[in-house]
């Protein structure tokens, strides 16, 4: 016999902060929630004032990024890109899929890892999104990404063209190219 429930189920992740320390937030949200409910609870939750660019990436286990989901329609032609206002977490999100990479302001590169940890049904008396966690304090600026340029040999120190990548006084390019 089947039964119906009304319940409404409730998605639980963490969002950490790509940094050396530990600074992440769990958070509560309903899983009918757009990705641009969850990303004001994101901004809300780590004290930013949310009126930067930021998009979702879905991700794999190995943290790679892709496709985005984006807070506007940047794309060529209306409609290619996934907007956050009109998609909603259970839409991508379920026990298969379930790490994103978030990125708010592309100036400073604000980078964080979101896991679904849980969908679990909705609890009487509680409201949501509800910040159930916070561990960490967000540093004044966006952590630094490392990037290391390797050629085909795996030589760190030169690119595959045989530039060194720290010499750039060496670089024969047209200082008044303008």
């Amino acid at each position: 016999m089947y039964i119906q429930t009304d319940a409404r189920m409730i998605y639980r992740f963490r969002v950490i902060l790509d940094t050396h320390e530990d600074v992440f937030r769990d958070i509560e949200i309903e899983g009918s929630s757009t990705f641009e409910d969850f990303h004001n609870t994101i901004t809300q939750s780590f004290g930013f004032g949310g009126q930067e660019m930021a998009s979702f990436y879905l991700s794999n286990e190995l943290w790679d990024q892709g496709e985005e989901i984006s807070l506007f329609d940047m794309g060529e032609k209306p409609g290619e890109v996934l907007v956050m206002s009109d998609t909603s977490l259970e839409s991508l999100i379920d026990e298969d899929q379930t790490r994103l990479i978030y990125i708010y302001d592309f100036l400073s590169m604000w980078t964080f890892l979101v896991e679904l940890a849980e969908i679990a049904e909705e609890e009487e008396g509680r409201s949501y999104p509800n910040l159930m966690f916070a561990h960490g304090q967000i540093p004044e600026d966006a952590p630094e990404k490392e990037f290391i340029v390797e050629n085909l040999e795996g030589d760190d120190e030169e690119d595959d063209l045989g530039y060194d990548p720290e010499d750039l006084d060496n670089l024969d390019f047209d200082t008044n190219w303008n």
